[in-house]
């Protein structure tokens, strides 16, 4: 059984290495998954890496491969740190779902040069994106949303630019249109009335008022005369003992 899964495993690798690039070119629009294999054996450290050598991803010239083929674990550090040359390594384990394994090249027990990154999430794997291309693509969206930007106060301080402008030449007119006051002619003019002022004749006497109408004064003090006039014959009637007041009212010698 292991011998048929293992003669199809190497079949299928040999399948995707004839439809996929080589490795080590930029595959990050690429995803891999095995469902089959999932549903078959569990996703851990120990047979994580079999998984991996079934994707595009891997590089069979590596030295995990050929300690695989002397039945050697494929990330046993003891022998890859006797060997140089390309090999992965197990990075991060966070079973069952994260799994970040490095591709590096080794130059002695202690000097490796770190090349790719993939990560397993989830049954699915990818290559993970390299620095220099992160942050092309964060350059690249900072730059086009300060062009965006850019282009949107251009417009906005065109359109001021443009309303000030109006209001400019509508306050050249008004200011052209208003002529400036002279002062020296302003009193020129008020000298001339002046003088003329002086040259008229005196104002005529007022006409006499019509018969029954006079000043307001003068009716005021007709009015209160007639009031005293009044109130002193109502005092003379009252107190005249000629007037016949009745038999009750009739005074006494």
């Amino acid at each position: 059984m292991e011998e048929l899964t293992a003669g199809g495993n190497q079949g299928a690798r040999n399948d995707l290495n004839d439809i996929s690039p080589p490795p080590g070119t930029d595959m990050t629009g690429i995803c891999f998954k095995d469902q089959l294999w999932l549903n078959t054996y569990p996703l851990d450290r120990n047979l994580v890496f079999e998984y991996f050598a079934l994707s595009q991803f891997y590089d069979s010239t590596c030295n995990n491969e050929l300690l695989r083929s002397q039945s050697i674990h494929p990330l046993d550090i003891s022998h890859l740190s006797k060997m140089t040359g390309s090999e992965y390594m197990l990075t991060d384990v966070r079973e069952p779902n994260l799994f970040v394994i490095r591709k590096q090249n080794r130059d002695g027990p202690e000097k490796v040069t770190p090349q790719l990154t993939y990560y397993i999430l989830d049954g699915c794997i990818y290559q993970a994106p390299q620095l220099c291309n992160v942050f092309y693509s964060r350059i690249g969206r900072v730059l086009h949303n300060l062009t965006q930007g850019l282009k949107t106060v251009a417009s906005k301080l065109e359109k001021i630019n443009s309303d000030d402008s109006d209001e400019e030449g509508v306050d050249e007119e008004l200011t052209s249109t208003k002529e400036p006051i002279n002062v020296k002619e302003l009193k020129r003019v008020d000298h001339i009335l002046t003088s003329l002022l002086h040259k008229l004749p005196p104002a005529p006497p007022a006409p006499d008022f019509a018969r029954g109408y006079g000043p307001l004064s003068t009716l005021d003090e007709r009015e209160k005369e007639k009031d005293e006039s009044k109130l002193s014959n109502d005092t003379l009637f009252c107190s005249d003992p000629i007037i016949n007041h009745g038999p009750s009212k009739r005074m006494k010698f």
